[in-house]
């Protein structure tokens, strides 16, 4: 094995995936056992007033995102997964774990009834 760029890509992100996997786990707990909500569809640092209602959903996506991540971990660990598959696994939950509170966190902060508001020309 010769080390070079992809080499040490693959090595950050699996190396990365242990921090990812915790963080994503202990925002679950968090949201689900001690019902802390600070951290629950963030837009510009802010919580939206009604966290609790998309809660349940951060939990879950956090939950699941963090289960597969952990199932990359122990799978490379053992052999398991090939190069092709976990790097796939691990790539794709990131990016839609992203894209999910992304959307997420526009919902809750949505007002309702209101006309989305367009920045033309700023």
């Amino acid at each position: 094995m010769v080390f070079d760029v992809s080499v040490a890509l693959t090595w950050i992100l699996f190396i990365a995936l242990f921090p990812i996997a915790f963080f994503w786990f202990r925002r679950a707990w968090r949201i689900a056992f001690r019902r802390d909500f600070s951290e629950v569809a963030l837009k510009g640092g802010e919580p939206p007033p009604n966290a609790e209602k998309v809660a349940p959903y951060v939990m879950v996506v956090n939950l699941l995102a963090g289960c597969v991540a952990a199932v990359v971990i122990v799978g490379v660990l053992l052999g398991q997964l090939d190069y092709n598959t976990w790097t796939a696994m691990a790539g794709s939950t990131i990016w839609c774990k992203f894209f999910i509170d992304f959307a997420i966190s526009r919902h809750a902060h949505m007002k309702r009834g209101a006309k989305p508001q367009h920045r033309a020309g700023k």
